[in-house]
C-alpha cells in the first residue's frame, strides 16, 4: 500500500470537468468495489453537475483521492442539500479527508441562493445523508466531529444487499441531519468537545443493546429503557473486521441494533450522539439517544410554518 501524502499536498476544489467526473467514478468503484449496475453513470453525474449538485474533490496534484457528491432535495417541504456519496482512498483515510470534503460541500451549500420574487433570497439550512449505523469511525465523524442529529432509521435502504462487499450484511441506515449554522454544528466544527459529558452520561446508563463478555450483544429490558431519558446503545469498534470472520455474529448486532433504533426512535427518542471507545482503548462505542424532539434539542431546526 502507497504511503500516505503530507496534508499540505492535497487540495480540495470542485469537480468541474468530464475528465473530473470520470475520475470520480473511477474512484468510486475502486472504494466500494462495485459492479457496473450499482456505479453511477456518468451521463447522470453530468447532468446532475449541469443542473446544479455539488461535487468537490480532494486532489493528490492532479490525482483524484476522494471526492463527495450532494444534490438538491426536498424534505418536509424545505429545501436541503443530500449528500449521497463521499470516497476516500483507503492509503489517504488518515488525513481527515471525509471531514475537510464534507466542511467543503458546507461551505458550497451555505453559499447557494434560492431566488423567490415573492420574499427575499432563500438559503440551505441542512444537508443529509445516511451511514451504516453499525460503522463506528462514521459515526465518530457524523455525530462527534460534525454534530448531526437523527430522528430516522432505514430498513435495508438500498436493498437486502449491492455488489459492495460493505453491503453484505444488510444496508441499514441512519438518515442524519447536519444544521449547517446551528450552535451545536459550529462548536463542533470549532474542536469544543462534550466528551468528558457524554462519558459521563453513557456511564449512568445501562445500554439497551450491550457486549455481553464474548462479543456478542446483549438485549436489556426495554421498558425500563424507554422509561427513562436517555437511551445508550453499543455497537462493536470494527464491524468490518467481524463480517470477515464471523458474518453471522455481524448479522446478530445487526438485527439487534435495528430492533433496539426501531423501538427507540418509535418511543419518541432520536439519536443525538456518539462516544467512541466508551470503556477503554478497544472497547465499543455507544450512542446517546435523548427523549424528545430535535428541534427542542437543536432550535435551530424549528420549522416555520408554511403559509
Amino acid at each position: 500500500m502507497p504511503e500516505a501524502k503530507p496534508k499540505s499536498a492535497i487540495t480540495i476544489r470542485d469537480l468541474n470537468s468530464f475528465e473530473d467526473l470520470q475520475k470520480a467514478e473511477a474512484l468510486e468503484r475502486e472504494v466500494w468495489g462495485l459492479a457496473d449496475l450499482d456505479v453511477l453513470p456518468p451521463t447522470m453525474a453530468v447532468a446532475t453537475k449541469e443542473a446544479g449538485s455539488i461535487w468537490v474533490g480532494a486532489f493528490d496534484s492532479a490525482e483524484l483521492v476522494g471526492f463527495a457528491f450532494g444534490f438538491l432535495g426536498l424534505e418536509c417541504g424545505q429545501l436541503i442539500l443530500h449528500s449521497h456519496m463521499l470516497a476516500v482512498r483507503d492509503s489517504y483515510r488518515d488525513l481527515d479527508l471525509g471531514y475537510k470534503l464534507k466542511l467543503a460541500q458546507r461551505e458550497r451549500a451555505l453559499a447557494l441562493r434560492i431566488h423567490d420574487a415573492r420574499s427575499k433570497d432563500a438559503r440551505i439550512t441542512e444537508m443529509t445523508w445516511t451511514f451504516d449505523p453499525l460503522q463506528s469511525k462514521n459515526a465518530h465523524l457524523n455525530f462527534s466531529k460534525l454534530g448531526v442529529v437523527s430522528d430516522k432509521y432505514k430498513v435495508n435502504f438500498y436493498g437486502p444487499e449491492t455488489s459492495s462487499v460493505l453491503h453484505r450484511n444488510g444496508t441499514d441506515r441512519l438518515w442524519v441531519t447536519w444544521p449547517l449554522e446551528s450552535r451545536r454544528v459550529r462548536d463542533r466544527i470549532q474542536g469544543k468537545e462534550n466528551r468528558l459529558e457524554l462519558v459521563d452520561a453513557l456511564s449512568r446508563l445501562t445500554p439497551l443493546i450491550r457486549f455481553n463478555g464474548d462479543g456478542k450483544p446483549a438485549t436489556s429490558d426495554l421498558s425500563t429503557a424507554v422509561a427513562r431519558q436517555r437511551i445508550a446503545i453499543e455497537i462493536p469498534s470494527d464491524i468490518g473486521f467481524i463480517e470477515q470472520k464471523d458474518p453471522a455474529l455481524a448479522r446478530e448486532w445487526r438485527e439487534a441494533t435495528r430492533w433496539a433504533f426501531m423501538e427507540a426512535l418509535q418511543a419518541g427518542f432520536f439519536v443525538a450522539d456518539f462516544c467512541r471507545t466508551v470503556r477503554g482503548k478497544q472497547g465499543p462505542g455507544a450512542y446517546l439517544l435523548e427523549k424528545g424532539t430535535i428541534e427542542e434539542y437543536v432550535p435551530e431546526m424549528a420549522r416555520n410554518p408554511v403559509s
